[in-house]
């Protein structure tokens, strides 16, 4: 076995081993005395600290700026697909690989454990005496007890995301003596922990450091993506629910449902607290029609829906990539992430009622009478794009003798007949912008809400679950479930939908999908193909729009990635690297074997 000697440097902002290492198992034997230089300093342990979250916080955004991700993770789900055809996804969709070769297996594995290593360095080496630990007015009150409790949930979030891919998990956390654990060449690999038990572990880490930070940081200025009480509150209920969900929970044991729900509502209590509680973003004048869009596009560092995100970007990535294909000048777009079908699909009437249970639904004009999130979303044919005289109708058309503008062209084009809207600023192509910020919520205010709904739901407490789902309807003035007077059966499909459209390609739905075993429950294609085409996740669907004389909407499977493969159990987890398994001996995941 090799073992690659990890240095401690300061440059402009402090680096660290971390993110060298190639595999979890390939650790230095102890931190060299640069150590000493590192945290006998303020600034350097500070900057130590910065970069432990450029490097532990999830980032939805990444594969934009990636040459072979390209997109959103929601292209490895029922949500969208990917145009680019080298772009690494579809050997997820294809289950295409092995424990070998796999990008994703090996980048997550290996990024993840290198972050916690780092983690527990700051942990272990980190003094009060030099960071300070006074009683202060504001944010840096005892400042040390701060930073130790931003590292601790640092690691926790590192850990849930290893459950999320792998499942059960080495968890690299402290020995019997309390002490953060810092693997060496001679260090037992500890065992891989039951997934539930592993979550259980990040809630109670969650409850031993909320209360040492702020809720909410009175200067967001200064400590956007800083992790902040309510982050804490907001991983403890999302590693909850994740528990109480069938792939962790499959004898259904309702008291994990009410642990859940008890977590989602403690973070909605203990916002009510606050002089400035976290709430759903609306604009000024509350708009239905623009409040869900411009949540996303308007100053994202100042969001008051945004618990948690990593700082925001600014670039046109988003916009190259996601804007229709037809729109060229100074700078042009791609169009590769599309939307599918069955995302569009499960949008409901703007009476309240899945397409499939309104009679009003006409698919030969889909897009009228929607949930007003579709057209903050999605952009679809005829929809307006473009600013000032570059605007136009968005055109798809696939008939014979004419192929619109946006359909497809060398570079990009639509395997669908959608693009995305979400995140994607509306700008002129002619050059004179440069760049646009954004900025992906790991955590958001919606998202508890849903939470609070789905565990009451699962908990028995039906009635309270309404209360939360229908907050979120309401900001686009979706009607209440409640007067539907749906059984908890049928909420459960409700809320299940509503969660898939508020908070697509925030990297949600690859994990829902599976904790919900989706999959087990359809089967496969041909068990599913009576379902409407918003609850298969075996076949993806596009639409062709044909208007040579009169426009028609088509619709069949996607140009891409059309039929998925999913293979039980095997696809629940992608599977731990090979080189992990032979050197440590760690059992893989079923039906990765080699």
């Amino acid at each position: 076995m090799k073992f690659n000697k990890i240095a401690l440097y300061v440059a402009a902002v402090l680096s660290f081993g971390g993110a060298s290492c190639s595999d979890y198992l390939d650790k230095e034997v102890d931190l060299t005395l640069q150590a000493d230089n590192v945290f006998s300093d303020f600034d350097r342990t500070r900057g130590f600290l910065a970069k432990m979250y450029d490097n532990c916080l999830p980032d939805a955004f990444r594969g934009y700026s990636d040459t072979q991700f390209r997109l959103s993770g929601d292209c490895m789900t029922d949500n969208a697909v990917d145009y680019w055809g080298v772009a690494r996804y579809h050997s997820v969709m294809a289950d295409a690989y092995d424990a070998t070769n796999h990008w994703f297996a090996n980048d997550y594995w290996t990024s993840r454990y290198a972050a916690i290593r780092s983690c527990n360095q700051f942990l272990t080496n980190a003094r009060p005496d030099v960071i300070g630990n006074a009683e202060k007015p504001g944010d840096d009150n005892r400042l040390y007890d701060r930073m130790i409790a931003e590292a601790h949930m640092l690691r926790a979030i590192m850990h849930f995301d290893l459950i999320c891919w792998f499942g059960d998990t080495p968890m690299v956390t402290d020995d019997e003596n309390g002490a953060p654990i810092i693997l060496t060449p001679s260090s037992v690999i500890p065992e891989r922990m039951p997934a539930a038990d592993a979550l259980k572990w990040i809630a109670d880490e969650c409850d031993k450091y909320k209360d040492a930070l702020p809720f909410r940081y009175a200067s967001e200025n200064e400590n956007w993506g800083r992790v902040n009480g309510a982050a804490a509150y907001a991983l403890k209920a999302r590693a909850l629910l994740y528990r109480a969900s069938p792939l962790h929970n499959p004898g259904n044991d309702q008291a994990r449902w009410t642990e859940a729900a008890n977590a989602a509502l403690d973070f909605i209590n203990a916002n009510n607290r606050q002089s400035n509680p976290y709430r759903l973003y609306t604009t000024p004048d509350n708009d239905p029609s623009k409040n869900y869009y411009q949540c996303f596009t308007t100053n994202p560092s100042h969001n008051n829906e945004y618990i948690l995100s990593r700082s925001t970007w600014n670039t046109l990535n988003l916009v190259f990539f996601n804007a229709p294909c037809g729109f060229t000048g100074a700078i042009s777009a791609t169009g590769y992430l599309n939307p599918t079908q069955n995302l569009v699909d499960a949008y409901e009437t703007a009476n309240g009622l899945p397409i499939d249970q309104d009679p009003s639904y006409d698919e030969q004009n889909p897009y009228v009478n929607r949930d007003p999130r579709l057209t903050q979303t999605i952009i679809h044919h005829g929809m307006i794009w473009g600013v000032g005289s570059e605007a136009r109708p968005v055109d798809v058309n696939n008939d014979e003798g004419r192929v619109g503008a946006d359909y497809a062209r060398g570079n990009g084009g639509t395997a669908t007949g959608y693009y995305s809207m979400k995140y994607t600023h509306n700008i002129p192509w002619d050059g004179t912008v440069n760049s646009v910020q954004v900025a992906c919520p790991i955590f958001r205010y919606a998202e508890i809400l849903l939470n609070a709904a789905e565990a009451l739901n699962e908990a028995g407490r039906t009635s309270e679950a309404y209360d939360y789902v229908d907050q979120v309807r309401a900001r686009v003035n979706m009607p209440s479930l409640r007067s539907r007077g749906l059984d908890q059966s049928a909420l459960r499909e409700r809320i299940r939908n509503e969660r898939r459209i508020e908070l697509c390609f925030e990297d949600h739905r690859f994990f829902d999908e599976r904790r919900w075993k989706l999959f087990d429950e359809n089967r496969n294609a041909a068990a599913e193909s009576s379902l409407p085409r918003y609850r298969q996740v075996f076949t993806l669907y596009g639409v062709e729009v044909r208007e040579n004389t009169n426009t028609t909407f088509n619709y069949g499977t996607s140009r891409v990635d059309g039929r998925r493969t999913f293979n039980s159990p095997k696809n629940y987890f992608f599977p731990i690297p090979y080189d992990e398994v032979r050197k440590a001996g760690i059992v893989q995941n079923p039906g990765w074997e080699l």
